[in-house]
């Protein structure tokens, strides 16, 4: 499913480390995705329907095009039944997330292109990630390279130090939860756990495997549990299991709280430091949440020579890439009944005015 890459044209690929590349460029920008819909209010029968690539449990995801537009870019059209949406308690959830969506743009972040609604379904529009979850990269791979776990990681330090200083926690790192894009990089999905704290908050939400002990202890919680959650998925990386496991989550509560880190023989002397700083109980103390924050992370002898600026500007490429034919290529995806989720059923007058607010301006 992911292969080494052979050099080409323009292109420089150093052994199994990180390169840097000048290869032309499957990548759509996020500038060019928002002139495609700025301006437009959509519905559902603007879009060519093609490949489901997710399901969940209000609905679906959809790869579509613009119809009657000469770009034919994929994006990702994300459904949900607003029947499902009530039932479940989630309608303020899910304003919340579209409205966290709407105000951030980031390199590393899937990121929100429109929003729209019908009588008995809401819409995300968003950029199209063809490259597969890192979960499904990480499983065929058994443990990733040393270098390609700090590929990763560089890239998630960026996007959890923008979403931090917007005060915003992400509280949902999980293999699962990060998509690779037609040329390599990082895009952190799924929102559903994110919230704006400018100090703590108290909700108890998140993978077991991935919670900071301050969540599990109810103790109120902040951005530090994010770096907690980068420490559990270096380990995961770099080892192909995450450091605490248990067949039940209580017997996983207990070993997060008890704290013992059994690094295997073969990682890095310096990743394992790395790790074992993320994985403090002691907030205050807990590398990410120091006086220089996310820069101490950056400076940590891990990292050595890395170019953040190059991480940045998406020019660090890992040595494993997703085998993708074009843009709007869904074979690392697996294969769904399609559905438009047609069969949602209306719902009343009184409900529909839940929703007022969904539609956000996107930034």
């Amino acid at each position: 499913m992911f292969k080494k890459p052979s050099p080409s044209p323009g292109e420089s690929v150093v052994d199994s480390k990180l390169s840097v590349t000048q290869a032309p460029s499957m990548m759509v920008s996020i500038q060019h995705l928002k002139e495609l819909v700025a301006g437009r209010t959509f519905c559902f029968n603007d879009f060519d329907l093609r490949a489901t690539v997710g399901t969940g449990t209000f609905g679906r995801v959809r790869v579509v095009k613009v119809k009657g537009s000469k770009d034919r870019t994929p994006l990702a059209l994300k459904i949900m039944k607003k029947s499902e949406v009530i039932r479940l308690k989630q309608v303020e959830h899910i304003k919340a997330e579209t409205g966290i969506l709407s105000q951030i743009e980031h390199p590393f972040i899937v990121n929100l292109l429109a929003t729209f609604q019908d009588e008995s379904r809401l819409f995300l529009l968003l950029e199209f990630i063809n490259g597969g979850e890192l979960f499904s990269h990480l499983r065929n791979e058994g443990r990733l390279p040393d270098a390609d776990a700090k590929f990763y990681a560089g890239e998630i330090v960026l996007a959890f130090a923008y979403l931090h200083s917007k005060n915003i926690i992400y509280r949902d790192l999980k293999p699962e939860n990060l998509l690779i894009d037609s040329e390599w990089h990082i895009k952190i999905t799924d929102f559903g756990f994110a919230k704006v704290v400018e100090d703590r908050t108290w909700t108890l939400c998140g993978t077991p495997e991935y919670l900071a002990p301050e969540i599990i202890q109810s103790k109120g919680h902040g951005r530090a549990v994010d770096w907690w959650a980068l420490g559990i998925l270096i380990f995961e990386m770099l080892a192909g299991y995450p450091p605490f496991y248990d067949e039940n989550p209580f017997g996983i509560y207990q070993k997060v709280l008890a704290g013992r880190i059994d690094c295997p023989k073969h990682f890095d002397v310096k990743a394992k430091d790395l790790i074992k700083k993320l994985l403090i109980h002691d907030r205050a103390k807990r590398w990410g949440c120091l006086k220089n924050g996310p820069e101490d992370i950056q400076k940590h002898k891990w990292f050595k020579g890395t170019d953040w600026d190059q991480v940045a500007n998406r020019q660090v490429k890992p040595s494993f890439i997703p085998h993708v034919k074009a843009p709007d290529d869904t074979s690392m995806f697996d294969r769904y009944p399609e559905s438009t989720e047609a069969s949602a059923p209306a719902i009343s007058a009184k409900d529909q005015e839940l929703f007022v607010g969904f539609a956000a301006d996107i930034k």
